[in-house]
């Protein structure tokens, strides 16, 4: 499994904007084959969706998988919660993280990891309006130095 290719289907770029990305983890995620399929064209979104634990199992909720084009009764709902694949210990710290510390789980990133899957999935503190400012502060002013320095050496 070195000779895995990871080909990207999916980025939650607002995750970044609206949380503060603690740490993240790799987890499998059970689907329905018309998803994998609809998948492989690229229709899938993260823009609304959360994790969730509930009965030491984690799910993805208001993931949307487009429906496969070919797939008539097989399809499946698009919005449909899908469960998580993540050991019961890495559960079971996620829970007291959660539950204590005031972090949510937000779906980072889908991308299939060779013939698989994956879904990365971060631990995530909100961001207050004056940290997103910062922010764009910050990468206005990183845009501004690579501007000048494209200009520099011309």
């Amino acid at each position: 499994m070195a000779g895995d290719t990871i080909k990207n289907i999916a980025n939650n770029k607002k995750a970044f904007h609206e949380y503060f990305v603690e740490e993240s983890f790799e987890c499998g995620i059970e689907l329905a084959g018309t998803e994998v399929k609809s998948l492989r064209q690229g229709g899938a979104s993260l823009k609304e969706a959360w994790c969730e634990i509930s009965d030491g199992e984690v799910f993805v909720k208001q993931m949307h998988i487009a429906p496969y084009d070919k797939g008539n009764i097989f399809n499946k709902d698009p919005l449909r919660p899908r469960k998580l694949l993540l050991h019961k210990s890495e559960i079971r710290r996620l829970i007291g993280q959660t539950k204590q510390q005031g972090f949510t789980l937000i779906p980072l990133s889908l991308y299939f990891k060779g013939s698989r899957v994956k879904l990365q999935m971060g631990l995530c503190r909100g961001k207050k309006l004056h940290d997103k400012r910062q922010d764009i502060a910050k990468r206005d002013a990183q845009r501004d130095i690579q501007r000048a320095m494209k200009e520099r050496n011309r």
